[in-house]
């Protein structure tokens, strides 16, 4: 069929749903479609046969919704409406939430029901539980939509037919006002539900230090304590805030601007606050172990555990979004982790994003965003270079979630790399004016040849784990829930780690860098994509800059076209 999707943003469920339907035989448009009108406009343009919404705040005009049956993906169970399902089924704990497909009409989320998926809420945040568990129920109800509209048969079932879903019910938006912190009343437990509950957007309105600030991200610590609402420490960028029970790690802070103001830029936390920090000469800086243990009593975005002769070595950045801190403690844990005596070392296994590449926040907010952004570049080849060229022991990696960018290419650096099912690859940077680097110049033609690499770069499409298996660009695709993840890769990697060719394999894989390095080496790579990327970082009227601004600003753009087998997509982080 001819399928159009209409989206606020091309995130991460869009770019799924994109890409499942194209593999599925469909001709699929995409429109980034930010008002109504878009929306109108989109349809005029594309004539499809059927609409599909998988994440649009714009209401579909009446004339559109007559004329083409429209399906409304709402991130709740039956009966559940209202713009904020994700956020209070995170605060309020549930335990059980779902998706529903239904059709557009006049009533916001009241349209007869075309599919319905549940999923499980672990204790994430609301932005990890969209991209994964209710990612999954997402794309399980839209494929079943899909398939009974083009059936021509089904009849979908108005909603007062349907049972209602526990907890499930009409529900205003979650504005700041019910996302406020008190400091000196609430519990551990309920501010991380608070916090987890408006990440990655919109975030908690918060006071801070003498200003005001959005709250992204939480985590618990068992150790600490203090007066509540009290600065106990930093580690790796975050902050330690005090509750009434013991403490919270905040990794990120935006700034609250002022009308009319450009929207600040998400960062790590002592990154914002700066100077700020400087009035308090007494708080700590906890440090971290090279190698810091996978235990939860206390915070860490790098963690390390042994089980036989497997090491795991799990990161988690927000947003996937990788400093030159980032990747410096990175690539000094990974060197770590080579003298551990394994003979396979897991990079990543954790449940959400592996890695989406650079940390466009942070550039954009440096003094000098060029020279900023050629730091981290180069911290970004370190670690890949340090994981291309490990030759005694089976590096594989292991995604959860979403990579993209540099990050997908820092996964292709490794022997084998592993996948979960539900996760989204997008190898390219061409949406962000960038020619890239991360020696992908090495890895992504040797995995894919270089005619499959030309077209994934240059058409910068999302692509399935199952099609990026078919490709050549993963070896294994891992079919389990996002929770489970870590434990089912590290048991593969414990087979793999007894196998009995693998000592043969190690040798051969010396052997081959050996040869290679005499041939065509390593450098040669870097040094020809760096000096592309210099010229864009050094360029001020390089479209990188003005697209990375809009990114990290979340600034409205014109409305944006990604038609299938070509490229041009909105941007998100979410």
């Amino acid at each position: 069929m001819r399928i159009l999707l209409v989206a606020s943003a091309y995130n991460s469920l869009t770019q799924r749903v994109h890409a499942e339907l194209r593999e599925r035989g469909h001709t699929v448009a995409v429109e980034v479609t930010p008002h109504g009108r878009d929306v109108r406009a989109a349809v005029g343009l594309h004539t499809p046969q059927l609409v599909v919404a998988p994440m649009l705040k714009a209401v579909v005009p009446r004339d559109v919704w007559t004329s083409v049956t429209c399906l409304i993906v709402h991130p709740g169970p039956v009966g559940d409406r209202g713009p904020s399902s994700l956020d209070w089924a995170v605060r309020e704990g549930a335990g059980e939430w779902g998706v529903t497909v239904l059709q557009a009409e006049e009533e916001m989320d009241a349209g007869p029901v075309w599919a319905t998926a549940i999923c499980t809420v672990p204790p994430v945040a609301k932005s990890d539980l969209y991209r994964n568990e209710l990612g999954d129920a997402a794309v399980e109800a839209v494929l079943l939509a899909v398939e009974r509209f083009a059936s021509g048969r089904y009849v979908p079932a108005a909603q007062d037919t349907l049972p209602t879903a526990a907890g499930a019910r009409p529900r205003p938006p979650m504005r700041q006002v019910a996302r406020r912190i008190s400091w000196d009343e609430d519990t551990t437990d309920t501010v991380l539900r608070t916090l987890r509950a408006a990440d990655s957007q919109p975030g908690v309105l918060d006071d801070l230090l003498g200003g005001e600030w959005f709250l992204h991200g939480g985590h618990p610590e068992r150790g600490l304590r203090g007066r509540p609402g009290e600065l106990l420490a930093t580690r790796a960028g975050a902050i330690c805030r005090a509750t009434t029970d013991g403490a919270v790690w905040i990794p990120e802070l935006r700034a609250r601007t002022g009308h009319g103001e450009p929207r600040a830029c998400k960062l790590p936390a002592t990154v914002a606050l700066g100077d700020r920090l400087a009035a308090l000469p007494d708080l700590p800086e906890l440090p971290l172990p090279a190698l810091p243990p996978a235990d939860d009593t206390t915070w860490s975005d790098v963690r390390y555990r042994e089980e036989g002769a497997v090491g795991v070595l799990s990161f988690a950045f927000p947003g996937g979004a990788m400093s030159t801190a980032h990747c410096r403690r990175l690539l000094e844990a990974y060197r770590a982790a080579c003298a551990r005596p394994t003979s396979v070392l897991v990079l990543g296994g954790g449940r959400d994003f592996f890695s989406n590449g650079i940390h466009l926040g942070v550039i954009e907010a440096a003094a000098d965003p060029a020279a900023e952004s050629w730091a981290n570049i180069n911290a970004m080849d370190d670690l890949v270079e340090a994981v291309l060229t490990t030759t005694d022991r089976v590096v594989v990696s292991a995604i959860g979630g979403n990579a993209a960018a540099g990050g997908c290419m820092l996964a292709l650096a490794a022997d084998e790399v592993w996948c979960r099912s539900g996760s989204v690859l997008n190898p390219h940077y061409r949406r962000m004016g960038l020619y890239g680097s991360e020696y992908w110049t090495y890895t992504l033609p040797g995995r894919v040849g270089a005619a499959m690499a030309g077209r994934l770069t240059e058409d910068a499409l999302p692509v399935t784990a199952a099609r990026a298996r078919d490709l050549g660009l993963v070896d294994r695709v891992v079919r389990c829930s996002p929770s489970s993840f870590t434990a089912e890769v590290t048991r593969l990697a414990a087979h793999l780690a007894v196998s009995s060719g693998t000592q043969t394999r190690l040798a051969a894989k010396k052997a081959e860098h050996e040869r290679r390095e005499a041939e065509t080496p390593l450098a040669g790579f870097r040094e020809r994509e760096l000096a592309r990327m210099r010229g864009v970082f050094d360029d001020p009227a390089a479209p990188y800059h003005a697209l990375r601004r809009a990114f990290v600003r979340k600034e409205t753009a014109a409305p944006d076209r990604v038609p299938a087998g070509a490229g041009g997509a909105g941007l998100s982080d979410s």
